[in-house]
């Protein structure tokens, strides 16, 4: 196997004995700085929205304009993930990493500091722009510091951080709006970002790995990046996610005609990438990682279809609790605090289990959360409104449980065998497929929420076939983990 091709069926970093692998003593350190990094800025998806009520009556802005102070940021950060990725592989994962965290600081302040709507949203695309480019670093420096059941345990803490984020967005940015009260607190959600990333940058400077970069390594020329590709890759995602983040202004209806248009350019892209590599060229993503290294194609798609319902049913429950019982922000968010109390503790405790036990926890994990917000969606359905979020709390947690034995293992088992030298590009084209699951989701679910409340206007029916769209997301997800997990376990087969 040459250096240039990705690992087929072994692991192309299988231990911490293999040769040429010494541990960086400041590897858990490391880690927990990109951690927190990560955490802000996936959380920066969710936090803004139960804001953006206070934030449009404060800068006088339309609906239209202050649903891109949400839906802004989670495009810019999806087209850059893989550009990132791949810069990081060619480049220097450190240098991007911090350069990216200071922006992503900067962006935030520049955010809390805005005094009209255009700058705030030209802020937040910046501030997106900087969390896509610090993303994919955070799995590929994990792939570089950490090997054998160690690397488990570090996407471990990883998945945690990516399903806490996900969830706790509404509870940490109603406690912010509680504390920071009068008609600027919303200001705090944003510049509460500040002193944490300065003190990650202070602290990644000392402890993230600093990696020589020779002219040539193991025949590659390492600093060069695919341009058209990355134009290709790139009005490619944006024509299948810019109609979804347009969801609530009408944009399905207007726009349709850019997800064909989508669709041939990334058709365009992939060809181009096979030609790339036909040639021996430099591809930005590389087609093998699909058809050759061993889990990433069917846990890249295992996640996507995750995120479809994952990502959407905070909103439909936001939107529930505050809106048809009448919530405050922090009410709604700490009413969903048992799913992520249990994603938490199960994606740590998982990232431990998942070498010896693989995609059985995925397999278990999606059954557990099909039953925990099924039964949710059944309780809060039938149950008197009163008592059913008090009854529903342990239904949630089996769901946060479940989550938890998801999204750590799935990224573990799909980044496992894949070359380090790959690694960003290929946590970038992960991540890339979860944000756009994401955006179908959050554009979908809230719509199909409100079509079900304007037909009956009963808020417990629109939460339950709201839930029930998002079940069928997470079902399909199930369903292609238990394939992979048969042939698993299938004689001869690998």
């Amino acid at each position: 196997m040459t250096a240039s091709t990705p690992a087929a069926g072994g692991r192309d970093q299988a231990g911490p004995q293999e040769p040429g692998y010494q541990p960086d003593p400041q590897r858990w350190r490391a880690l927990w700085v990109t951690l927190v990094a990560g955490f802000m800025s996936l959380l920066d998806v969710t936090i803004v929205a139960v804001a953006l009520p206070t934030i449009q009556r404060d800068l006088h802005a339309s609906a239209a304009q202050v649903q891109w102070v949400v839906s802004g940021y989670a495009l810019s950060f999806a087209l850059a993930l893989i550009t990132a990725g791949r810069l990081g592989d060619a480049l220097d994962r450190r240098r991007i990493f911090l350069l990216a965290l200071s922006g992503f600081v900067v962006f935030s302040a520049a955010c809390g500091a805005a005094p009209d709507i255009t700058l705030l949203v030209v802020a937040r695309l910046a501030q997106g722009l900087a969390a896509g480019f610090m993303a994919p670093q955070n799995s590929a420096l994990i792939q570089q510091l950490f090997r054998g059941a160690e690397r488990g345990r570090a996407f471990g803490f990883f998945g945690a951080t990516v399903g806490i984020s996900s969830a706790v967005g509404p509870l940490t940015g109603g406690a912010i709006l509680a504390l920071a009260s009068g008609a600027q607190g919303w200001r705090w959600i944003f510049y509460v970002n500040v002193p944490i990333g300065v003190v990650a940058v202070v602290l990644g400077r000392r402890l993230l790995p600093r990696v020589r970069r020779a002219g040539r390594a193991g025949g590659r020329r390492r600093g060069r990046v695919d341009l058209p590709g990355v134009v290709l890759l790139g009005l490619g995602v944006l024509a299948l996610m810019y109609p979804l983040v347009q969801a609530d202004s009408g944009g399905l209806g207007r726009l349709w005609w850019l997800f064909p248009v989508g669709v041939v350019l990334l058709a365009a892209f992939t060809q181009w990438q096979h030609r790339l590599v036909a040639r021996g060229a430099q591809p930005l993503l590389d087609p093998r990682l699909f058809t050759t290294v061993r889990g990433y194609a069917i846990g890249a798609c295992v996640g996507t279809l995750y995120f479809i319902g994952f990502s959407g049913v905070w909103l439909v429950f936001a939107l529930f609790y505050q809106h048809g019982l009448g919530y405050s922000p922090l009410r709604s968010g700490l009413a969903v605090t048992p799913f992520a109390v249990g994603s938490a503790s199960a994606a740590v405790i998982a990232g431990r289990l998942v070498e010896r036990f693989g995609r059985t926890l995925t397999v278990c994990g999606l059954t557990g959360v099909l039953v925990g917000l099924g039964g949710t969606a059944l309780l809060l359905r039938f149950a008197p409104l009163g008592a059913a979020p008090w009854f529903a709390a342990p239904l949630l947690l089996l769901g946060g449980v479940g989550s938890g034995f998801v999204v750590s293992p799935n990224i573990t088992m799909t980044l496992r065998d894949v070359p380090v030298h790959m690694a960003g590009a290929a946590g970038g084209a992960l991540q890339t497929g979860q944000r756009l699951g994401a955006a179908v989701g959050t554009a979908a679910l809230p719509g199909l929420f409100y079509v079900t409340l304007g037909r009956n206007g009963h808020y417990p029916a629109a939460l339950f076939t709201a839930i029930g769209a998002a079940l069928i997301g997470m079902a399909a997800s199930l369903a292609l983990a238990a394939y992979d997990w048969r042939r698993d376990r299938t004689p001869g087969r690998s």
